[in-house]
């Protein structure tokens, strides 16, 4: 069994905003041909469902983001399931609006979604799905994500939306790198550093100037007039 955890917060009010990507993707997978319907079940919206012969367990948590690894624990303990099968799906600030990043584990690196899940299953070692949602320049960050796309953003969140649920699927039936390679952004290529200039040796002293023609003395050897 795999379990795929969409992260957002529960309730009309945050429908939209940017810290709900997670949710979007879960509930795009959910209504499909081997999806299900959404139950209360470990104080999460739950769907079970197929993906070929693979049984998936789609999760929102109800517990608002700060908790989200309640319930993933719970269901985790429920069907026996290791934390090498799960996928957490969750927006990030860090990357450009439409950009996927998929990894097989690794920090939080500052959601606190994921800090709680890291905390309620005691490892970094499940997969995550990051959905670039852009950053905040100089807006409140909790302010930011909180807010609901702008109507210019939002062909570019549906289409980021539809190819992580295609990424969601490749997981399950490939692995985690099949997926990276398929769906990972590029990563940026450091620019190349200036080489410095050599310094001038310490006992470098100034050359006195060549005489030109104009300035250099008659030679005796000359004939004379």
């Amino acid at each position: 069994m795999k379990i795929v955890v969409g992260l957002g917060n529960p309730g009309s009010t945050y429908l939209g905003t940017r810290h709900n990507v997670g949710f979007d993707v879960v509930d795009i997978l959910a209504s499909g041909p081997g999806g299900g319907k959404f139950q209360r079940k470990f104080e999460a919206d739950v769907a079970a469902g197929l993906e070929g012969l693979e049984k998936v367990l789609y999760l929102k948590p109800l517990t608002f983001m700060n908790l989200s690894g309640r319930c993933v624990r719970q269901a985790l303990d429920f069907y026996q399931v290791s934390p090498a099968d799960v996928l957490v799906l969750c927006d990030d600030v860090n990357l450009p609006l439409g950009q996927l990043r998929i990894r097989p584990g690794g920090s939080a690196g500052g959601h606190n979604g994921l800090k709680d899940i890291e905390k309620q299953l005691g490892t970094q070692e499940y997969a995550r799905l990051r959905l670039g949602v852009s950053g905040p320049g100089r807006s409140d960050l909790a302010d930011y994500v909180l807010s609901r796309f702008k109507p210019s953003e939002r062909d570019v969140v549906n289409d980021m939306n539809l190819r992580a649920a295609q990424a969601v699927a490749c997981w399950m039936r490939e692995g985690v790198a099949a997926a990276m390679n398929r769906f990972n952004a590029p990563e940026k290529e450091p620019k190349p550093k200036k080489p410095k200039p050599p310094a001038p040796p310490k006992d470098h002293k100034k050359q006195e100037p060549e005489a030109t023609d104009a300035f250099a003395p008659r030679s005796t050897d000359e004939p004379t007039n």
